[in-house]
C-alpha cells in the first residue's frame, strides 16, 4: 500500500512549463501540490509541510538550485558537485567532500535519501530542520564557501530566477529563507522506496538462499543500530574508528562538547549503500568487505566504544568470512536503481 501525503498551498500560485533540458519556458496560471509518495511501512515524515508546502513549482526550483553553482563564492560548486546521482546523491571515489579552490572537507559526502522521515541532519547531527540543512555546505569555507546575502544577490541578477520564484512563491522576490526552502523541497521528493528489499516487502520478489541468509544475519548482527525500514537508528556511537588527525573530527563532540561523545557519530542509513563508497564519516574504507572486515577484526576497545560492540566478552561483532558475503548479499538488495536513474532528480 501507498501512502500520499498531499499538501495544501495557501495561496495560488504559478505553474511553470519546462523542457527536457530543464529550461524555463514560460510560468502558467497555477500551482500544484506536490505528492510525495512512500510505502506504507516507512516512519511518518517528519519534514513540516505545513511551515514549506511542497509543490510542483518549488520542487522545480529547487532542483534548479541544487544544480547552482553560484550559490558558492567562485561559481564552480554547486550540491550536485558533491551529492552525485548516480551514487545515490553521494561523492563517489572521494574520500571526503571536495569543495571551491579544491579545497577539502572533514566528512564523507553523506547520500540524499528519504530526508523527509529524518530527524537530524549530518555527521554529528547539529541541524534538526531540513530547511536549515543547506546553509552548512553553502557557508562552509571548504565547501561552497559563500554567504546567503551574497547568493541571493547572485541569483537576483537573473531574469530567469525571477520567473522561477514567482512560480513557487507568488512573487519575484528572493530571499535566502526562500532559497533554502526550496532546496529542502526537492530533497523531500527524493524518495528511495523501490529496491529488490522494497519489492520483497511488498510481494513482488523473492530473495535467493544467499540473500534470505544475509537479512537473518543482519538482523542479528547489524540491526541493532541499523534499524526499521531506513536502517538506521539515527542514534549517535563510538564504533571503534581511530581519530583521524589529519581532520581533527571527533563527531558529535564538536556539538555537544560533552568528552563522553568523543568519536560518535549518526548512524547511516545502508538504503543505496552499493552505490555509496567510500565509507564511514571520513570515506576510509573503500569497500563493503572492508567494513565488515573492520567490525569483525579492527574494533580497538576505548572508554567510549558502543556497548553494541562489546558484548561477551568480544570486541566487535564476530562474523566469519561466509557470513560476510551473505550479510553483503542482502545489502545489495537495498539498492534502488530506479532512484539513481530517476531523470526527475537530474541536473
Amino acid at each position: 500500500m501507498i501512502k500520499v501525503i498531499k499538501t495544501l498551498l495557501a495561496v495560488p500560485l504559478f505553474m511553470i512549463f519546462v523542457s527536457c533540458s530543464g529550461e524555463v519556458i514560460e510560468p502558467l496560471e497555477k500551482d500544484e501540490a506536490y505528492n510525495v509518495s512512500f510505502p506504507s511501512y516507512f516512519p511518518a515524515m517528519t519534514f513540516d509541510t505545513s511551515g514549506n508546502p511542497v509543490t510542483k513549482n518549488g520542487v522545480e526550483l529547487g532542483r534548479k538550485l541544487f544544480y547552482e553553482g553560484r550559490l558558492s563564492r567562485n561559481n564552480t560548486i554547486s550540491c550536485g558537485f558533491c551529492h552525485i546521482q548516480e551514487n545515490a546523491f553521494t561523492h563517489h571515489g572521494h574520500p571526503v567532500s571536495h569543495g571551491v579552490d579544491d579545497r577539502t572537507g572533514i566528512r564523507n559526502a553523506p547520500p540524499i535519501q528519504n530526508m523527509a522521515f529524518l530527524k537530524r541532519y549530518m555527521w554529528d547531527g547539529v541541524i534538526h530542520n531540513l530547511n536549515e540543512q543547506p546553509i552548512i555546505p553553502i557557508t562552509n569555507e571548504d565547501e561552497m564557501d559563500s554567504s546567503m546575502p551574497e547568493a541571493v544577490s547572485r541569483l537576483n541578477a537573473d531574469p530567469k530566477y525571477k520567473k522561477l520564484f514567482k512560480a513557487a512563491y507568488g512573487d519575484e522576490n528572493i530571499t535566502g529563507e526562500r532559497v533554502l526552502k526550496a532546496l529542502s523541497q526537492f530533497m523531500v521528493t527524493l524518495v528511495s522506496a523501490d529496491s529488490k528489499y522494497d519489492r520483497m516487502k511488498q510481494g513482488k520478489e523473492s530473495f535467493s538462499a544467499e540473500e534470505t541468509q544475509g537479512m537473518h544475519l543482519f538482523q542479528q548482527k547489524c540491526a541493532s543500530c541499523h534499524s526499521g525500514e531506513l536502517f538506521t537508528d539515527e542514534s549517535f556511537r563510538n564504533t571503534g574508528l581511530y581519530y583521524n588527525a589529519q581532520f581533527k573530527d571527533e563527531g558529535r563532540y564538536r556539538v555537544t562538547l560533552d568528552p563522553a561523545d568523543r568519536m560518535k557519530f549518526r548512524v547511516p542509513s545502508l538504503r543505496n549503500v552499493e552505490y555509496t563508497a567510500p565509507y564511514m564519516h571520513d570515506g576510509r574504507f573503500y569497500s563493503l568487505d572492508a567494513v565488515l572486515n573492520f567490525y569483525s577484526e579492527g574494533i580497538t576497545d576505548n572508554p567510549n566504544l558502543d556497548p553494541e560492540l562489546k558484548q561477551n566478552g568480544h570486541t566487535g561483532i564476530a562474523m566469519n568470512a561466509q557470513e560476510k558475503q551473505w550479510i553483503i548479499s542482502f545489502l545489495k538488495t537495498l539498492s534502488d536503481k530506479k532512484f539513481i536513474t530517476n531523470p526527475a532528480f537530474a541536473e
